[in-house]
């Protein structure tokens, strides 16, 4: 058994970048976005003009509206803290925890996953400072409320004043891209049966955006097209780091296999094997 795992384990090894680099890049990355947020302020103007567009162009096309999804958190106090925080405090944390745990122990994916994310950041970028955008919670229009302002917290300021983030950059929604991304990497970099579960964390991050009047429903779709066309392009590669590797999740081979039932089955030429038995799923079992 160690003779068939320790070459597995060695590539995982050799795939495994640099870590001062990748904190490096992954900090760089950070930094130009935030400068590049800054480049997209002080179009209040055109930003009221393009939400009045979303908003009119979601009712032409018969979408539910966002108000009936932050009816239901306003239901009680409570809730609408809770999705506040939410969306206050889990976006940063659960995607560098991704990225982490992905590099740890899934480095081939880790490099696929980082590539995907720097990817569709620097894209939502480019909308950005082409299509400003004032999110719902600004628009009298909508007749939502802004729940991080009156129930709390809050992780904006006033527009006039906030000058830490650009709160005009609704579209397309990074906070539902991220999340969309996280589990799609966590689906393909493990096999557990119960790792769909992980579309949880999309799904809440909608409700909770949408909710929360920060974001209309046509920010996640752009960025859930976004994402797609950048896993179409991106795509992970195998252990050797050679050709691209398929978007499923591993699978059990014939020496895996054979380790159930008590006896050793020899892997054929070529075949892959399970690089790791734990997935972060199963991790409290």
């Amino acid at each position: 058994m160690n003779a068939r795992t320790e070459p597995s384990e060695a590539k995982t090894a050799i795939a495994r970048p640099p870590l001062v680099r990748e904190l490096l890049l992954v900090a760089g990355l950070f930094v130009v976005y935030k400068f590049g947020r800054q480049l997209a302020t002080g179009h209040t103007a055109e930003a009221f003009r393009n939400a009045d567009r979303v908003w009119d162009l979601e009712r032409t096309l018969r979408l539910p509206g966002e108000g009936s999804v932050q009816n239901l958190l306003l239901h009680g106090d409570t809730l609408i803290h809770v999705a506040n925080t939410y969306y206050a405090t889990v976006h940063f944390p659960a995607t560098v925890a991704f990225l982490v745990w992905l590099y740890l122990r899934r480095p081939t994916h880790y490099v696929w996953a980082r590539r995907v994310l720097a990817a569709i950041t620097a894209a939502a970028l480019l909308v950005h400072l082409t299509f400003p955008l004032a999110p719902p919670r600004m628009l009298a229009a909508t007749g939502l409320v802004d729940t991080g302002q009156v129930y709390g917290p809050s992780v904006y300021g006033s527009p006039q004043t906030d000058h830490l983030s650009n709160q005009f950059a609704a579209m397309p929604s990074l906070h539902f891209g991220w999340a969309l991304m996280v589990a799609i990497g966590l689906i393909v970099a493990t096999r557990s049966r119960r790792r769909w579960l992980w579309l949880l964390h999309p799904l809440l991050t909608l409700v909770v955006i949408v909710g929360t009047a920060n974001h209309y429903w046509l920010d996640a779709i752009v960025a859930t097209a976004m994402l797609g066309v950048a896993l179409a392009v991106i795509r992970p590669l195998a252990s050797s780091g050679g050709t691209p590797a398929s978007l499923r999740s591993p699978k059990r081979t014939a020496t895996t296999a054979g380790r159930g039932a008590g006896k050793l089955v020899p892997a054929a030429r070529g075949e892959a094997t399970v690089d790791d038995e734990s997935e972060l799923v199963g991790a409290a079992r």
